[in-house]
């Protein structure tokens, strides 16, 4: 009996946790070249969000150093996630993978005439070295009014695999889908198109160490910030059917250590930081920052962030910023303090709703909350500072006068806190209108710089 066995490798969520990379990098290059040597069909993916702007490599070279490291590891095909789609100005995105030596497949992103940016396929045929035909599609989550702000058009992935997933059929005998959508997604994929063998998820950051079989559908996933490294291994009878398969995860503290870890380590940090040492002002005195009490930082940037979205009131919280601020400040200082790839918006709320979120931020227990996620990349919450909203007697004051229940007030914020886990009762039915693609890191530069 002619078998075939077909060895694929996988990360996701990197989020430029370059300090595991030189173990994940040591691993994927001895893995690849042992399976080569042994004349065995190996691929590598990547299912998105391998960068992340918080580090300085990735911040300084706008993630073409981190398109780097994946060509390096020799990496078949990556999808997009969101760092890479919605955290990206156009020209960013659409230069980032300029020197990829590998395809890029994301389906359901298009540019706005309706056609595939010029580095984009939707799905690729891969033939291993016994003839076997492999598909692989590529889908990123609909983050759809986002990618209209940016200039790009992000469709219904379903719709896309639906619209796809037959060309892929004729031409496949395996059908390997790179999903940036989440766990919940790829479940009901799984359950919804059987002819899909493999399902390697990202964007969720779950951890199957031994894969999940949905029907006969088996997904795999790793988790978050290069903690682990995938590894699905497909057993193929003379037929090109699929006899076994199994999915298996390998914990990035258990590999082998390469020489000088530290000292790439460290080097990914210093090449950021060195490219960023554009200076932005001087201050004559430091600004302190505390996540616990309002400060002339926080109150800064909660201006900047009112005057830039042009609106009648703002909030923030002052777990936004990181640290201090004093004397010659760079444009690294600026992302080290507050490096959350976190946008300006605004929604308009009536006097009624307004006091109904401000009663809410002057929650203790909201303050002291840890966050994960959301763009935030620090820890706690923090108190909220206000930029013309204050507090007297009881009453609540905008522009120093008392709050109308019934008139209109256009409130910035930043958006993080429109996502669905703050201020339910209020905030996920409005409109809201958001500022891209300038961080809030950019508001404080160009603040410092009037």
């Amino acid at each position: 009996m002619n078998m075939e066995t077909i060895y694929i490798y996988h990360t996701n969520d990197v989020h430029s946790h370059l300090e595991n990379w030189p173990r994940i990098r040591k691993f994927l290059q001895e893995e690849k070249q042992c399976h080569q040597q042994m004349d065995e069909t190996v691929f590598l993916f990547d299912i998105g969000d391998f960068i992340d702007r918080w580090h300085p490599y990735t911040e300084a070279t706008r993630g073409k150093g981190n398109i780097e490291l994946l060509n390096e590891c020799q990496y078949n095909a990556v999808t997009i996630g969101n760092n890479e789609g919605v955290n990206l100005a156009f020209d960013d995105l659409n230069h980032l993978y300029d020197q990829a030596e590998f395809s890029v497949l994301t389906a359901n992103l298009y540019q706005k005439n309706g056609t595939f940016p010029s580095w984009v396929k939707p799905y690729k045929i891969y033939q291993t070295k016994k003839g076997t035909r492999v598909g692989v599609i590529g889908l990123t989550a609909q983050f759809a009014r986002l990618y209209d702000l940016l200039g790009w058009k992000v469709t219904d992935p379903i719709e896309e695999l639906k619209k796809w997933l037959k060309p892929l059929k004729e031409q496949s005998d395996i059908i390997i889908l790179l999903s940036h959508l989440g766990l919940r997604d790829d479940e009901r994929i799984a359950a919804e198109f059987p002819d899909i063998d493999i399902i390697l998820g990202a964007h969720t950051h779950h951890v199957l160490k031994t894969g999940k079989l949905v029907g006969r559908t088996l997904i795999g996933a790793a988790g978050k910030y290069g903690d682990y490294v995938g590894k699905v291994t497909l057993k193929l009878n003379d037929q090109r059917s699929i006899i076994d398969k199994k999915a298996s995860l390998y914990n990035q503290k258990e590999l082998s250590v390469p020489l000088n870890e530290q000292k790439m380590i460290h080097s990914f940090l210093e090449k950021g930081k060195e490219m960023l040492q554009t200076k932005v002002t001087f201050l004559q005195h430091p600004l302190e920052s505390d996540p616990f009490k309002e400060t002339v930082l926080s109150k800064l940037l909660c201006q900047a962030l009112r005057e830039w979205c042009n609106a009648d009131c703002a909030m923030l919280n002052a777990g936004l910023l990181l640290g201090p601020l004093k004397g010659d400040v760079t444009v690294y200082d600026l992302l080290n303090i507050c490096p959350h790839p976190i946008n300006p918006c605004v929604v308009e709320l009536t006097g009624k709703e307004l006091l109904e979120i401000l009663a809410e931020t002057k929650d203790e227990v909201l303050a002291h909350k840890q966050i994960m996620g959301l763009g935030f990349r620090g820890t706690v919450l923090g108190i909220f500072v206000y930029d013309r909203i204050s507090f007297s007697e009881g009453k609540v004051l905008i522009k120093n006068e008392e709050v109308d229940a019934e008139k209109v007030y256009s409130l910035a914020l930043p958006d993080m806190f429109t996502f669905g886990h703050f201020f339910k009762n209020v905030l996920p039915a409005k409109e809201k209108k958001y500022f891209l693609p300038e961080f809030l890191r950019d508001l404080l530069k160009w603040k410092l710089q009037m």
